[in-house]
């Protein structure tokens, strides 16, 4: 039929930009943007291999190296939990510009540093310089379960001689105490910082701002909060109450059933809290981590 050609030609020209757009859109859609928080619940996380594990050292990744959502840490490498079997030994590792700690969930082992044995227990904590080659070991007939938190170290931060021999402290060593701007409801022990500080237990770190326990009173909360240069972790060690984890544009912050064994992770500016169960006796303990993040420069 005369003029039949041209109109095919004409619709088939204005049919082909529609389908692009359209699978233009589809994968615009399936994106994901990176999460503000994370939440891991560490009796369900799998066993994953690392550099540091082995036959006898297993490592459930948190957060971090090994984690699905790897891409969401900035200054985290690594926060997780690793159960060394009795007898066992992680693998020997070492970094130039990471910084780690330890601390030990339960058990009995020890740590070498740069060659040396130093005996670790329950509640013990420790910072491994960068630079310093080192090994967890278990040399007791129970398993070891261990807290590793490493954290990497911008180019730009000068990097001093890591100390000759690593300060091990025990949790039950230090005082509980208040922090300026949060209630006295929740009492914290202060592990581990900046080298430039000289309020922890140990300060001679070069990107974690704070490794500290929360202990909870009944219905007692650090009130939500939000870090605009740091990215923070906490770790449920025993209790329940409802973690706050975001917000919305109405000011009421996100709450979360919370109990032992939950893990969040918090971008830098999300919003951060915990609320302790409001009944007789109820207590709550919370071990949290947080590390710097460099504010990038503007561009021009």
């Amino acid at each position: 039929m005369e003029g039949e050609e041209p109109r095919r030609a004409l619709s088939g020209f204005l049919i082909l930009p529609l389908l692009l757009s359209i699978a233009n859109l589809s994968g615009a859609q399936e994106r994901k943007v990176d999460p503000t928080w994370l939440h891991r619940y560490a009796p369900e996380v799998k066993v994953a291999q690392t550099d540091l594990t082995s036959g006898t050292c297993h490592y459930k990744p948190l957060f971090g190296d090994a984690d699905r959502d790897k891409r969401a840490v900035i200054t985290v490498v690594r926060f997780g939990e690793a159960t060394l079997d009795a007898g066992g030994s992680c693998e020997s590792v070492q970094y130039d510009r990471q910084e780690e700690l330890y601390f030990v969930l339960e058990g009995n082992g020890l740590v070498e540093y740069s060659g040396q044995s130093y005996p670790m227990r329950a509640n013990d904590f420790t910072y491994i310089a960068p630079g310093v080659k080192h090994v967890l070991k278990n040399r007791s007939q129970q398993p070891l379960r261990a807290v590793v938190m490493t954290f990497k170290i911008p180019p730009s931060t000068a990097i001093g001689a890591p100390p000759p021999q690593p300060k091990i402290v025990n949790l039950e060593d230090l005082k509980e105490q208040t922090v300026s701007g949060h209630p006295s409801s929740v009492l914290y022990k202060l592990m581990a910082g900046r080298h430039t500080a000289t309020r922890d237990a140990i300060d001679q770190a070069y990107v974690v701002v704070s490794l500290f326990w929360m202990d909870f009173a009944p219905g007692g909360t650090n009130f939500p909060h939000h870090h605009e240069s740091a990215e923070e972790i906490y770790l449920v060690v025993d209790g329940e109450g409802e973690m706050v984890a975001g917000g919305g544009m109405d000011g009421i912050e996100g709450r979360h059933s919370a109990k032992a064994g939950d893990a969040y992770y918090f971008r830098p500016n999300a919003t951060v809290g915990f609320y302790n169960a409001n009944k007789p006796g109820a207590k709550a303990h919370i071990l949290a981590v947080r590390s710097w993040v460099p504010i990038p420069e503007p561009e021009e």
